[in-house]
């Protein structure tokens, strides 16, 4: 896989390249539109400073303000103990050395996306739609997508470009600004034979300005669509269950839409938020993914072929789509294939909404609490109870379930311990540091659990 990693590098720095020239020429025809003398060095040295500017936040902060717009929360073991196994499964199959982190955006619709410049840092956004529908079979093909966008380096593309793109389009407004202001100072500038006032020239700065953010969309997007396919054949290999992720896709075809989704983000997720239905056919969907239902058509294939391995998508894949090869030789020489494996135990979509809910409270900071009646509460966190009566049965319950407790490891150091009473309702305690209280989902069966303020480390243990 590196040399398809490092051919995805060199394709990414290309089209890199051909944006930032773009983006010097545009900024530099701004200064020219204000001052045709010296205007135009001035204003390509300021859109080239912009940009640097811009690509620091971006490979310091990307991550984290794409993940702040969408409003996502994060996910740990103790949440969502399903969620995070599935990541780690992935995680382990692709040689990550890093896990990613995991996050959830409230939304009905189902999508996600992966975010990060390197891969030791980077993180995985599913919807809350999408864990509710999908089966856990599915929910590791989109899994498996993402972590192969991270692994094969995408998201380092999608991001810079990205950044890139937002300057452009943000460059070509003060153009049109730029060039509107300079019309209408035109008799004035003409006296002085200032060349900036023939017509000629506006009109070549208008179309500029009209046509580089259409031209800079079509670098953004110029190898997009291979590498869906890749990431699909990818996350196939992966997973060993193809038919997991084209189920997936079938599912969220008819749902995708996610609404507060910008423009420059939406290539990022596994399929456009803004086409609700799969509709990517049409002409602008049609430059960010490639037609949803030949994905399907590829993956569902190679399903029924028994193995699964880079050069049986290969085949299928030039058979559907057409065209040149989609992986070099030497990446499916070295690929052997595997046989397909048998499909999950599936959880109902029942059980997968009640958990997403939950985990969405718990992150916002709800105590969650199970009566003995089978009555679920969740206590705000401005709640400061210490016992609250059940709605239903009256009976008085303890907003904490549980205490720490200290004991002597093994090497002859005192640890944190807390003993789990039951492993069918939430549980929670409060750290020792005073500003974080755990809480243990049902499903959660680790031996640590780490405080996300002050880092301690608290051992579970579990009833008999």
């Amino acid at each position: 896989m590196w040399e398809l990693i490092e051919k995805n590098k060199r394709k990414s720095i290309a089209v890199l390249i051909l944006m930032f020239v773009l983006m010097t020429l545009l900024s530099g025809a701004i200064g020219f539109a204000i001052e045709p003398q010296y205007g135009a060095y001035w204003g390509a040295a300021f859109g080239i400073l912009l940009w640097a500017v811009q690509s620091l936040v971006a490979y310091f902060l990307g991550d984290d303000i794409v993940l702040h717009f969408n409003m996502a929360v994060v996910v740990t073991p103790e949440s969502s103990p399903q969620l995070y196994n599935i990541v780690e499964e992935m995680k382990i199959a692709s040689g990550l050395a890093v896990m990613p982190e995991i996050y959830i955006v409230q939304s009905p619709g189902l999508n996600a996306f992966a975010t990060g410049i390197r891969p030791q840092k980077s993180a995985i956004c599913v919807t809350s739609g999408l864990v509710e529908s999908l089966n856990r079979d599915e929910l590791q093909g989109v899994i498996a997508h993402e972590m192969s966008h991270i692994l094969n380096r995408d998201v380092l593309f999608m991001t810079f470009a990205g950044v890139m793109l937002g300057t452009i389009t943000m460059l070509s407004n003060a153009l049109l600004r730029g060039t509107i202001f300079a019309n209408s100072d035109r008799r004035s500038r003409k006296k002085n034979n200032i060349p900036g006032s023939h017509p000629l020239v506006i009109i070549v700065l208008l179309l500029l300005a009209v046509f580089a953010p259409v031209l800079a969309r079509i670098f953004y997007f110029t190898i997009s669509k291979k590498r869906e396919y890749l990431a699909d054949a990818t996350a196939a290999r992966l997973t060993r269950y193809p038919i997991g992720l084209a189920s997936a896709l079938q599912k969220i075809a008819k749902k995708s839409s996610v609404s507060f989704v910008s423009k420059i983000t939406a290539p990022m997720f596994i399929v456009n938020p803004h086409f609700a239905g799969g509709d990517e056919d049409s002409v602008f969907a049609a430059s960010t993914h490639p037609p949803i239902y030949k994905r399907i058509a590829i993956l569902t294939q190679l399903q029924h072929g028994g193995t699964v391995s880079l050069g049986n998508y290969q085949k299928i894949y030039e058979k559907e789509v057409e065209k040149s090869q989609l992986l070099s030789n030497a990446v499916l020489k070295a690929d052997t294939g595997e046989k397909i494996r048998a499909q999950s135990v599936e959880e109902t979509a029942a059980e997968s909404a009640k958990e997403v809910g939950d985990i969405l409270l718990a992150n916002a900071g709800f105590k969650i609490l199970t009566c003995e009646c089978g009555l679920k509460i969740k206590l705000p966190p401005s709640s400061t109870a210490a016992k609250i009566n059940c709605p239903r049965c009256k009976k008085e319950l303890c907003t904490e379930s549980g205490v720490l407790s200290s004991t002597a490891s093994e090497d002859g150091e005192t640890e944190l311990v807390f003993k789990r009473t039951t492993l069918t309702a939430w549980e929670s305690f409060p750290c020792q540091c005073g500003k974080f209280t755990f809480q243990l989902s049902p499903l959660f069966r680790g031996t640590y659990a780490v405080c996300k303020r002050c880092g301690t480390k608290v051992k579970i243990e579990y009833p008999e």
